[in-house]
């Protein structure tokens, strides 16, 4: 397995990115968002802080709000990064849409998310693997478009694709590859990657052309009960709604032994990469990622 790391600290992107490398992940993330209870990133302009602070580390957005993009502009920005990092940058998209304001804010109806988000995707995966482009769709008009620089990764950046419905599966079996779902439980995982397949050979691709992944809110401490309730508190607060009930359905959380059965229980379920977001309160962050890193992850390192 892999796994990743998302970063929260938004004032010291270098120190956390240098943090995460030294720590062995194999993953440095960040989401976006324009509009959102707590500050909120911009995932290119944060992993390209990240980008020239390491060396190895990979990066994926997690995720780029694709629909409020045009998808020239992220093309060219993904492209960038790509290259600024010496071929280290996977892309992580979703549609978004919890915050109508920041649609609205852009001028992107939330209505037509999906649909461009979609069409978004098929001109980036052109635009990425060749040149002189020209394409006529419903949201987009493109006359002989070039990005240059290319990638450094061929035939393109992988595209990860978050979601949890099967629109979401469904736009992953035909552009992407790797499913990253969030608010999942491993049966909804397991039932997952079946649908996936399945689609996959509806649109040409081998069954198992799409990897899997996870992202999960995470909080270990030493004590269970304390890690529930840090989870608790610092995920009511991000989404504004009472998550005292969906801790323990939808997080890694507990002590170090607990969460380590509990990733045990989504390798089952066919995850082969987990991105651990933040799910705890402040103060409790950079103990949090010293103990996944040394008493959670040498469990799954050969």
């Amino acid at each position: 397995m892999e796994f990743g790391i998302a970063m929260s600290l938004l004032h010291d992107t270098v120190v956390e990115a240098r943090q995460a490398e030294a720590y062995g992940f194999d993953f440095l993330s960040t989401g976006e968002h324009i509009n959102f209870p707590v500050a909120a990133s911009n995932t290119i302009v944060a992993l390209a802080a990240a980008a020239g602070a390491t060396e190895r580390i990979k990066l994926v957005s997690g995720i780029a709000l694709v629909p409020l993009y045009p998808p020239a502009l992220l093309a060219k920005q993904v492209a960038m990064l790509d290259v600024v990092s010496g071929g280290r940058f996977h892309l992580g998209v979703g549609v978004g849409g919890e915050f109508p304001a920041e649609f609205e804010a852009v001028g992107v109806p939330v209505t037509e998310r999906g649909a461009r988000t979609n069409e978004a995707l098929e001109v980036i995966d052109r635009l990425l693997r060749e040149k002189n482009v020209s394409f006529e769709g419903r949201f987009t008009t493109l006359n002989d478009i070039t990005i240059s620089p290319s990638p450094v990764q061929k035939p393109r950046v992988p595209i990860w694709v978050a979601g949890r419905k099967e629109a979401a599966m469904k736009r992953v079996a035909r552009y992407g590859e790797v499913w990253l779902p969030y608010m999942y439980t491993p049966d909804m995982l397991r039932s997952s990657v079946v649908s996936i397949s399945e689609y996959c050979e509806e649109f040409g691709r081998s069954p198992g052309a799409v990897d899997t992944a996870l992202y999960i809110f995470t909080c270990v401490h030493e004590d269970r009960e304390t890690a529930l309730a840090l989870a608790a508190e610092q995920l009511s607060h991000q989404y504004a709604m009472d998550f005292s009930q969906l801790v323990s359905k939808y997080t890694i959380a507990g002590s170090p032994e607990d969460c380590i059965e509990q990733i045990e229980q989504w390798r089952d379920a066919g995850a082969n990469t987990i991105i651990f977001g933040s799910g705890c309160p402040k103060h409790h962050v950079d103990e949090n990622v010293r103990l996944i890193a040394e008493e959670v992850l040498p469990a799954f390192r050969s």
